[in-house]
């Protein structure tokens, strides 16, 4: 990897360490901070940031054939890693284990180490596809996961019935602070308006807060859970991020959609991407593995450094 990529990782690495530290000095007072900013981060700067992707994509020309290399095997292995752990998260007591772990597996660092990494190694043309997937990233994966996780929570509901279940899955997902403000989005995006040059500066200034609010939000996590987790299950999951979903996106997009060149590196190093922050804000709105989920980050994004070079190493046999 070049030096920016790792330098990129020191920066990272180096604002979570302020995160630890402030938990750690308790800058930010006596009570749950993680929690809290993590709540803020969810309602606030996500949303905004969702929104404005959402009214600003081009959707007539959107790669549709490199966007179904990467979500069709992201969706599918999304899906798998839910089902499969479904029955021990109900056994557990805990209703959204299984969404948590699953955006574990899929949801990676895209924005802070991918848009680097793709600017740096395939120029302008790659990068313009990383960025595509990176709009299309939380509208896909996090509406999904929204969906199960609703309506695992609608369903442990003592005494509810089916008509009840469904009615609040369907509600508790849409008036959702990531699903509600995409949908918003894309409505307005279909009015064929142009967003208001006070409200497009707003909107990106609200934006650019999730990536330092998150990194700092891991650190304060770190500092509030410790390490008090199971190993076995960070290197799986962590183990599945890096290899298991490269490896399917891989062969999905080479074998299944004929995707060569430029474009199979890029939906490739994108799924090789380390554990992204977007999983411990998700864990934390759902009170489920927020232990694991900070440790998955920290464990996947030092792997990383050696995971890459192999990835980047195979994809140039293609």
């Amino acid at each position: 990897m070049t030096a920016l990529i790792f330098q990129k990782l020191a920066a990272m690495f180096i604002v979570v360490a302020f995160g630890w530290l402030a938990g750690r000095r308790r800058w930010l007072g006596e009570g749950d901070a993680a929690r809290l900013l993590g709540a803020i981060a969810f309602t606030i700067f996500v949303p905004a940031l969702l929104f404005r992707t959402a009214a600003r994509l081009d959707l007539a020309a959107l790669p549709w054939r490199t966007l179904g290399a990467f979500f069709v095997p992201s969706v599918l292995l999304l899906l798998a890693v839910y089902a499969f752990q479904r029955r021990a998260a109900r056994r557990a007591g805990d209703a959204a284990r299984a969404s948590a772990r699953a955006i574990t597996v899929v949801y990676g660092n895209a924005v802070q180490l991918g848009i680097p990494l793709a600017a740096a190694l395939f120029g302008d043309a790659g990068l313009g596809l990383h960025l595509t997937l990176v709009s299309l990233h939380g509208l896909t994966l996090l509406t999904v996961l929204t969906l199960l996780v609703e309506h695992d929570l609608a369903q442990a509901s003592p005494a509810q019935a089916l008509a009840d279940t469904l009615r609040s899955t369907v509600r508790n997902t849409v008036v959702h602070p990531v699903v509600l403000p995409l949908l918003a989005g894309l409505a307005f995006n279909a009015t064929g308006l142009t967003l208001p040059e006070l409200i497009d500066e707003l909107l990106a200034m609200l934006g650019t807060a999730v990536v330092p609010v998150c990194l700092v939000l891991i650190g304060l996590s770190l500092e509030h859970y410790g390490t008090r987790v199971p190993s076995r299950a960070v290197l799986v999951l962590s183990a599945l991020k890096l290899l298991a979903m490269p490896a399917l996106v891989l062969a999905v997009a080479h074998w299944g959609f004929g995707l060569a060149g430029t474009a199979l590196a890029v939906v490739v190093m994108m799924a090789a991407m380390p554990v992204g922050s977007n999983a411990l804000i998700f864990a934390q709105r759902y009170r489920s593995g927020e232990a694991e989920a900070t440790a998955a980050i920290v464990v996947s994004t030092l792997a990383f450094t050696a995971t890459a070079p192999l990835w980047l190493a195979l994809l140039s046999r293609f």
